[in-house]
């Protein structure tokens, strides 16, 4: 069968196989986005940037924040306003962005969102909006991929990962290989997707920025911010998962890189 490739992103397009092929019935992303923001004292009017399904804007709202959603993708803020109600869903890109001056008290960021502002410019046109966007002493609350992580490692890089699931009542089986394109600072990701019903596979490529650490507070500290934590883990997507009530590590060295930033009093 000949392979058909998708001008778009056919988990972004599909909200409910997202939800399927990426479960979080408990809710860690958001618990511990939560937890984050207590501990460090966050106001509750909040944006979650990159917000997708709608899954954590909605577990943040219920847990009594006035919770903003905005994401790029039609699909998924019809999807988030159908099955995740509570939180304001709003239409709006990362990678630059206007919402109003100083009106939220925490920008949160999750599932290395952030990432795909792949060039400087939109990176800082990010942090930019992101200061305009928060009051002062407001909270940046990012998770990502840690770039650090492929400085001399390849296991993630040297086969394709293969991770099948039922979806109504259809096997998706994806096939993804990750490369390193050292001159962008990217890593590039193609999937093949495969059904058992016979349809011909669909091919997506995508890409995230890599980030260090140390270039992340550099780029952080450049637009006015405070760098309170910056490990790697345990956080909502690492191996163990995070832990209710954990506090943050101290190390940066694995797969993902967690982000909690202050703004500057005045801005």
């Amino acid at each position: 069968m000949t392979s058909t490739t998708f001008p778009n992103n056919l988990l972004t397009d599909n909200p409910e196989l997202y939800e399927a092929r990426f479960p979080d019935p408990d809710r860690l992303a958001g618990r511990w986005t939560q937890d984050r923001l207590g501990r460090h004292g966050a106001g509750p009017r909040v944006l979650d940037m990159g917000c997708g399904t709608g899954r954590d804007a909605a577990h943040l709202h219920s847990a009594g924040l006035d919770v903003t959603g905005a994401d790029l993708s039609e699909s998924m803020l019809a999807h988030a306003r159908t099955h995740h109600p509570g939180p304001e869903y709003v239409r709006a890109d990362l990678c630059g962005f206007d919402l109003g001056r100083g009106v939220f008290d925490a920008v949160v960021c999750l599932d290395s969102a952030l990432l795909y502002c792949h060039t400087n410019e939109q990176l800082h046109a990010f942090l930019s909006s992101c200061r305009r966007a928060l009051a002062p002493r407001g909270l940046l609350v990012a998770e990502m991929r840690n770039g650090a992580y492929f400085l001399g490692r390849t296991d993630l890089l040297d086969t394709p990962t293969v991770h099948s699931f039922t979806w109504q009542g259809i096997v998706h089986r994806s096939t993804t290989t990750l490369t390193v394109d050292r001159a962008a600072q990217l890593l590039r990701r193609r999937r093949v997707w495969t059904t058992d019903d016979g349809s011909a596979p669909v091919e997506q490529r995508s890409a995230w920025r890599l980030l260090f650490p140390q270039e992340l507070r550099h780029l952080l500290a450049a637009h006015g911010f405070e760098v309170l934590e910056l490990h790697d883990g345990p956080g909502p997507r690492t191996e163990p998962p995070w832990p209710q009530g954990r506090p943050a590590g101290d190390t940066t060295d694995a797969d993902r890189l967690h982000v909690v930033a202050r703004l500057a009093d005045s801005h």
